[in-house]
């Protein structure tokens, strides 16, 4: 699965400008996909993009694969001048269809296995695939929108690392999120220290990271992570208010968003050397290590089971 840029020292290639003129009349909500589910509220110009695995809901390739469609299909239409394009999507809404579960983070079962056969070549691509997905996330996708994640659940490793990629991150109060990879001796590498760094600095980062807590979304907006905190179940129903309210202001807060990555950018470059620190500590794993990520993985899908259960 590989990931590009359609952009250009902040312009469109010409190629790319020509597939807007014939993308625009193709709905992508109206695409097939087995791991996403999509829709497009134009009035109030959202764009909602929902995880809806019916496996453990974690970052697999197939999954990268979908999202990486809709990345580009809004790049590919509304990468324009503010003037020039349409003007029915100014926010991104990305959440999850799992009851309880945003996302439970990386692939362990793909990490225990490629562990044991010594591939540090795997779990390179596995990271940079991933890293690439939560770069175009930062910054937009290069169209003129702002961007939100709506927690609604369990957000943990690579999942919450997902979660504070986005410009605003909006929790309900029952929400759960951190880090615990210290548990098997690694550290999470898809963003997480870039993005606490920026909203916490480096010592509450790294305590973060270091504690692998997990943490309730109250806990988390006292400490500025999570921005907007709702009671459950009314994630949406905010998110649809507070854009319905932003509009008149939206050119402004949008400026604000750009202003941040101006000041406190997060590079690519800087990802993918974090990442590639990340596959390599995945090397001196023991086996002790890998097994408590296969434990890990196993309750994890034990729990994924009893909420299918409750809630059918």
């Amino acid at each position: 699965m590989a990931f590009h840029s359609r952009v250009v020292d902040g312009a469109l290639e010409k190629p790319v400008l020509a597939m807007q003129e014939r993308m625009l009349g193709v709905p992508i909500t109206e695409r097939n996909f087995r791991e996403i589910s999509l829709r497009h509220d134009k009035e109030d110009r959202i764009f909602w993009c929902f995880m809806d695995q019916t496996g453990r809901p974690s970052y697999t390739y197939s999954l990268g694969a979908e999202i990486q469609q809709v990345q580009d299909w809004i790049a590919n239409n509304y990468t324009l001048p503010a003037n020039g394009g349409p003007d029915d999507l100014r926010y991104f809404v990305c959440g999850s269809k799992t009851p309880g579960i945003y996302n439970l983070g990386g692939d362990l079962r793909h990490f225990a296995e490629c562990i044991r056969n010594r591939d540090l070549a795997a779990m390179r691509t596995y990271a940079e695939t991933c890293v690439r997905m939560q770069f175009a996330n930062a910054n937009g996708f290069g169209a003129p929108i702002i961007t939100m994640a709506l927690v609604q659940g369990d957000a943990l490793g690579g999942g919450f690392e997902h979660a504070l990629a986005f410009d605003i991150l909006v929790a309900e109060r029952s929400a759960r999120m951190g880090l615990p990879e210290i548990i098997f001796n690694l550290f999470p590498g898809m963003g997480a220290y870039s993005f606490l760094l920026r909203r916490v600095g480096r010592k509450v980062a790294e305590n973060f990271i270091l504690e692998g807590k997990i943490h309730s979304a109250e806990e988390l907006h006292e400490l500025g992570i999570v921005d907007i905190l709702v009671e459950d179940g009314q994630g949406e129903a905010a998110i649809i208010d507070y854009c319905q309210k932003g509009q008149a202001r939206f050119a402004a807060e949008r400026a604000v968003y750009l202003s941040r990555r101006v000041t406190s950018p997060v590079e690519l470059e800087e990802l993918l050397r974090i990442t590639n620190i990340w596959a390599e500590t995945a090397m001196t794993l023991t086996e002790a290590d890998v097994r408590k990520m296969e434990r890990l993985a196993d309750a994890q899908e034990r729990r994924i089971q009893r909420s299918l259960k409750a809630v059918t």
